[in-house]
């Protein structure tokens, strides 16, 4: 008898416990005003060859008036990284607990961060939240910081400061109001292969690749209620889709509220024809009910738009007119 009564109460306990992170309001780290210092850091790829890069993003962000540091290993190499998982961790943990440091940015993505993610300690930053700033290989800090409670911004990183200066005026743009605190409003042409719908919802996710890499982790996410995001550079038709399909069994689509689609860059053709257009293979994985926004300029192109992770975020999808995106 106690053995029956004890585990319903543990498994409600747990369940109590994930709904209401799944529906507590994040906090917000503060926004960034002048004077402000700005750490850049590389926590995953090399950066050689790209510190004029580098420099004309601290240089950007100078011309905010805000300050600039740069983490103490940021130009090291160790083959495919910026330096060993040890300094590349001493930088990020060092821009983490530094009181003076407002904002964490990537200089660039690559593959690396989640070598580093669980050498992390966050407890200064639960205390004094900042934020953190990439796409691509960030979304796996991206989703470990939502799990703990905190909005994280997903937008350019210093090596974007090497695409066609004309490309990226929305980029930075949009990146700078969203770290100055201005409002964030999107409309954007609509595609034909749209769901319409009209919803609201946390905003979470980011690269395919990263998403279905953090499955089963403690940086896995919950989407139930929320609005995902998700953009893929360099990949065949068929690993997305068996990417999907791992995020689909794993429920992903089961109660999201919708799904914005970013860039899909630079996809690879098999010699053995996939048979469809990769919006087709995303509607046909997504439930038919739930809005789908496509062609949302945000990830591995020149124009990416910012986004705020964690906001709640209002979608209007309409097949025949302009779509919007507000972040409240």
């Amino acid at each position: 008898m106690i053995k029956r009564i004890v585990i319903p109460i543990f498994l409600m306990v747990i369940s109590t416990m994930f709904s209401q992170s799944d529906t507590m309001r994040l906090t917000a780290p503060p926004y960034l005003q002048k004077g402000d210092t700005i750490a850049i850091v590389a926590p995953a790829g090399i950066l050689k060859n790209r510190k004029e890069a580098i420099d004309m993003a601290k240089e950007l962000a100078e011309s905010w008036g805000l300050k600039v540091v740069y983490g103490k290993h940021l130009f090291n190499q160790n083959n495919h990284f910026a330096g060993t998982d040890a300094e590349r961790c001493q930088d990020f943990q060092d821009a983490l607990d530094n009181p003076n440091i407002k904002a964490i940015w990537a200089a660039r993505g690559g593959y690396g961060s989640v070598r580093i993610l669980d050498k992390l300690d966050f407890t200064k930053f639960k205390q004094h939240p900042k934020w953190v700033i990439g796409y691509s290989d960030i979304t796996a800090f991206h989703n470990h910081i939502h799990n703990l409670g905190v909005e994280t911004l997903h937008a350019m990183m210093g090596t974007s400061m090497e695409e066609n200066s004309e490309e990226l005026v929305e980029t930075i743009a949009t990146f700078k109001k969203a770290l100055f605190g201005e409002k964030l409003t999107y409309t954007i042409p609509s595609s034909k292969k749209n769901r319409n719908g009209e919803v609201s919802g946390k905003l979470v996710g980011g690269n395919i690749a990263i998403l279905a890499s953090m499955l089963g982790s403690d940086s896995q996410i919950s989407t139930d209620g929320k609005v995902l995001f998700i953009e893929e550079i360099g990949e065949y038709k068929y690993s997305i889709d068996r990417m999907l399909q791992s995020l689909k069994r794993a429920g992903y689509f089961t109660n999201v509220k919708a799904v914005i689609v970013g860039d899909m860059t630079k996809i690879k053709k098999n010699t053995t024809p996939w048979g469809s257009s990769i919006e087709d293979l995303i509607l046909a994985i997504v439930p038919k009910n739930v809005p789908v926004l496509f062609n949302f300029p945000a990830g591995h192109e020149a124009d990416n738009r910012a986004l705020i992770m964690s906001r709640e975020v209002s979608l209007s999808i309409h097949q025949k007119e302009t779509s919007a995106v507000l972040f409240k």
